[in-house]
C-alpha cells in the first residue's frame, strides 16, 4: 500500500490498533439471511478445530452468509460417511485413507481443505517394551481403534510386514490397555497432550508419517 510517509509513530500505532480492533470485532448478520451449514468433526475437539471455532465466534462464517453448526466427533465418527449419506454438509476426516476408500467405492465426496499437513497419528509404547520401528511390532499386541485399522494395514504393507505377524486388539480411545499391559503398543494422536499425559514423560512414539505412510 502507498501512504503518507509523514505520519507520526503515534498516529501509525493508533491506526494499527484500530485496524486490529476492527478485525477482532465479531460481525453480526441477521440469522434469517443465513444458509444453515453443518460441520461434522471427525475427532474429539482439540487445537485442530481452533480455526473453525474462532471463525464462527468472530462472525466470519456469517459474513459469508452461512450459519455454521459444529457437530461433535469421536473415535467412531466417520465424517466422510456422514457427508455421503446426506446427514451433514461438511465432514472432517481424520485421515486421507477414508477419502481413498470412498473414491474407490464411487462415493461422490470431495476434499477441499487440509488442516494438518503432517499426519499426527502415532503408535505409543513404554520404555520397558519399546516400539520404535514397524519391525518392532512383529509379535506384539497392537491396540487400535476400529477406524484406524486401515492405517495399520497400510503401514504394515508399506514395510513388508504380514498382518498375521501382529495381534490386533480393537480398543477405545484411551490408553488404559497400554498402561495395564493388555497391549504392547497403542495408536493415538500425538497432538492430544491430555490423552498421552497418563503415559508419563518417557513414553515412546512412532509417527505413522515416519513409517512411510
Amino acid at each position: 500500500m502507498i501512504g503518507d510517509l509523514s505520519l507520526s509513530r503515534r498516529k501509525l500505532l493508533g491506526g494499527g490498533a484500530a485496524a486490529l480492533g476492527a478485525l477482532a470485532a465479531p460481525r453480526f448478520v441477521r440469522a434469517a439471511d443465513l444458509q444453515p451449514v453443518t460441520l461434522q468433526l471427525g475427532w474429539l475437539v482439540d487445537a485442530n478445530q481452533a480455526g473453525e471455532v474462532a471463525a464462527k465466534n468472530l462472525g466470519y462464517f456469517a459474513e459469508e452468509g452461512l450459519e455454521l453448526t459444529i457437530q461433535p466427533g469421536g473415535p467412531n465418527i466417520d465424517g466422510v460417511a456422514m457427508v455421503a449419506s446426506g446427514q451433514v454438509d461438511i465432514g472432517m476426516a481424520t485421515s486421507s485413507p477414508s477419502l481413498m476408500l470412498a473414491a474407490s467405492q464411487g462415493i461422490p465426496v470431495k476434499a477441499f481443505a487440509v488442516g494438518a499437513q503432517r499426519h499426527p497419528y502415532a503408535f505409543f509404547s513404554l520404555p520397558a517394551n519399546p516400539v520404535r520401528t514397524p519391525q518392532d511390532m512383529v509379535g506384539k499386541k497392537v491396540g487400535i481403534q476400529a477406524t484406524g485399522q486401515v492405517l495399520l494395514s497400510a503401514m504394515l504393507k508399506k514395510n513388508g510386514i504380514a498382518e498375521s505377524d501382529v495381534e490386533v486388539v480393537v480398543v477405545g480411545y484411551d490408553l488404559v490397555p497400554l498402561v495395564s499391559g493388555q497391549v504392547d503398543v497403542i495408536a493415538g494422536w500425538l497432538i492430544d497432550v491430555a490423552y498421552i499425559k497418563v503415559l508419563g514423560p518417557d513414553y515412546i512414539s512412532m509417527q505413522l508419517w515416519d513409517t512411510g505412510v
